[in-house]
Parts: structure tokens; sequence; C-alpha cells
């Protein structure tokens, strides 16, 4: 599944993009790593890509909260 991401480029992470249908949250940092998250709402998400700290909301909200996979 091929998730658009949009640029974030603030701490550490490079891109993420959500898939509404799947409920997915793909993220890229700037390691080059990339990890998808599933189950997560479309709030939490959009809440994260739009954040002026990214980084903050991923590990406060979604880091322990969401199933992992990575990616590459």
């Amino acid at each position: 599944m091929a998730i658009e991401r949009k640029p974030i480029r603030r701490g550490g992470i490079k891109s993420a993009g959500y898939d509404r249908a799947s409920r997915v949250l793909e993220i890229e940092f700037d390691s080059g790593s990339i990890i998808q998250h599933t189950a997560v709402g479309e709030e939490i998400a959009r809440r994260f890509i739009s954040a002026s700290s990214p980084a903050s909301v991923y590990k406060d909200t979604i880091q322990d909260e969401f199933t992992i996979r990575r990616v590459k």
C-alpha cells in the first residue's frame, strides 16, 4: 500500500502521511527509516501531521499506543 506523505521536516521527522481507509499512519524519519502505525484515528493523525512539534505528539500520543510495522 502506497501512502502519500507530506513534508514535515521538524523534530527528526522528514515526512508523514495517513490512509483514512486503512487507518494507517506512515512516518519517515530523518534517518531514512519508515514505519507504519495501524488503527490510528483520523483526528490523531491530523493532529500529528499539523503539529508545530510533531515529535512530541508522536512520543506522547502515538509511539507506544499503536501497533508498529517497520517498512524500511
